[in-house]
């Protein structure tokens, strides 16, 4: 029997708007939900690496959730970011996250402690066990040590039934290449640089940064792909390229939470230890935006 897909297209990795005293602006996060179904957003991720999850208390974690969840009110699915280096961190974070209405659940690889990849599949099987929302498990090995090998994803997607899909946030396509080759686990790029060459190797779409910006580029990328219109896609994906990476010259989500204030977002700084841009990098990204029309 085939598996649920979350979302195809553009599921748009949300930053957690801030207040200048640090305090979360819950208010702003209800408009970015209502931009982000305006512009045809298809999946909003709520409270993963781009929304500052781990500066987040609990509290202010599950509010986020529960604020996003109902102010979507199934217009567009929401995706909530429980992922832990603590397995049993991450189950209660998994239930609630349920309680509270998400749609789906990201969880990214223990990070620090780290582990085998044995160690994964234990771990990610006995979340498995603790709750039945649809699992995209997230690989981001620069950020966490470790690297979800191909061979371990296909056994997972094929033997934990409500694992639905990867978030692939590696540069080595090669891997990537061949978890397609051997599993048909969809596959959503990580990195908005590598959006149509993962859609190439067979991938859904992109957990996006570009698109906290351009959510209406990004999901065009994604849905003129996916429609078979693989020129115009390419066409726009290299158009935009160069703002893609500029949002990754610092600290993810250090440039996206600029270029949206530079926008007039008013989303706020990032919370200690992410810090502002230099000057001159905040200069030259703001270039990038006046160049693609998103400033004057």
């Amino acid at each position: 029997m085939s598996k649920p897909i979350l979302f195809t297209g553009s599921g748009v990795a949300l930053v957690t708007p801030m207040y200048p005293d640090g305090r979360i602006n819950y208010g702003k996060l209800e408009e970015l939900v209502d931009w982000h179904v305006e512009m045809g957003t298809d999946a909003l991720i709520v409270c993963g690496t781009t929304g500052e999850a781990p500066t987040l208390k609990m509290d202010e974690h599950l509010e986020a959730i529960r604020v996003a969840v109902a102010r979507a009110a199934g217009r567009i699915p929401v995706i909530a970011g429980t992922g832990s280096n603590d397995t049993d961190h991450c189950i209660n974070s998994c239930r609630e996250a349920k309680r509270l209405g998400a749609d789906g659940l990201l969880l990214v690889t223990p990070y620090y402690n780290k582990t085998s990849q044995r160690g994964l599949v234990a771990h990610y099987t006995t979340v498995a066990s603790a709750t039945d929302l649809p699992l995209i498990l997230y690989n981001v090995p620069s950020r966490t040590g470790l690297d979800i090998k191909p061979e371990t994803m296909a056994q997972m997607y094929r033997d934990i039934d409500t694992v639905v899909g990867l978030k692939q946030a590696s540069p080595d396509m090669a891997a990537t290449a061949k978890l397609a080759a051997i599993s048909e686990v969809p596959i959503y790029s990580g990195n908005d640089d590598l959006t149509v060459p993962v859609m190439a190797l067979g991938g859904l779409g992109v957990i996006t940064v570009l698109g906290n910006v351009a959510p209406a580029i990004t999901r065009d990328i994604c849905r003129l792909w996916l429609d078979g219109n693989t020129d115009a896609s390419r066409a726009l994906f290299l158009q935009w390229m160069d703002l893609a990476q500029g949002l990754f010259t610092d600290v993810n989500p250090i440039p996206v939470k600029e270029a949206m204030n530079r926008m007039g977002m008013e989303v706020g700084d990032c919370r200690l230890p992410l810090y502002t841009m230099e000057p001159a990098a905040a200069d030259k990204l703001a270039d990038l935006l006046r160049r693609h029309g998103l400033v004057k």
